[in-house]
């Protein structure tokens, strides 16, 4: 689980195909101290487990299904990359929670700079209409982001100075797909919702 606060963004070193998937080498943060194989680290959104790593690289598997729901099938060497560690028990919670499970990709359709900030607005997928909300989270290449406005075909959030300094949103553009996960609460409230019986 993870909270949508992003700890450093590093450039893709490698990227490998293999077989129906990738595989990708990162560049490794110096505070990233604590680490091992096997543990599952958030990527633009997407939870993936380091398969191995060395002191300047970190190495992982992206499986078919990654490919399909991400903009990682189109993922090459020097692209960035957002990257928060798993939560602890004992951290605080700052952003939502985050399953690091990416619903798929949408487009950027405008950044526009603001006096303190920018703003997004993104291509509204139809099947994600009832998961979005004003004023309520959405993660966007794993950012906890809150929806400012909606609109029939497209939404919107604003990204303050800091998270536009330490993400990759700094360098994305219109045109461009980034990864998208709806907040866990709306998508379990559609489920319950969906199964009652109609009277």
């Amino acid at each position: 689980m993870f909270t949508g606060i992003i700890e450093e963004t590093v450039p893709v070193k490698d990227v490998e195909d293999a077989g129906e998937g990738k595989r990708i080498q990162i560049e490794r943060p110096d505070n990233f101290k604590n680490i091992s194989s096997g543990e599952s680290i958030c990527l633009c959104g997407a939870c993936l487990t380091i398969e191995s790593f060395d002191s300047s690289m970190i190495d992982f598997f992206l499986a078919e299904e990654t490919l399909n729901k991400t903009w990682f099938s189109s993922v090459s060497e020097g692209d960035e990359v957002n990257l928060e560690r798993s939560l602890k028990p004992e951290d605080r919670m700052s952003g939502h929670i985050v399953q690091g499970h990416v619903e798929q990709t949408t487009q950027i359709l405008m950044v526009e700079e603001l006096e303190e900030g920018w703003n997004f607005k993104f291509e509204k997928p139809d099947d994600l209409e009832n998961l979005l909300v004003h004023k309520g989270f959405v993660t966007i290449e794993g950012i906890s982001l809150t929806v400012t406005e909606i609109e029939p075909e497209s939404f919107s959030v604003t990204v303050i100075p800091e998270t536009w300094e330490r993400s990759n949103l700094s360098e994305k553009e219109e045109g461009d797909k980034v990864n998208i996960e709806p907040d866990m609460m709306a998508k379990y409230v559609q489920k319950n919702l969906e199964e009652m019986p109609q009277s």
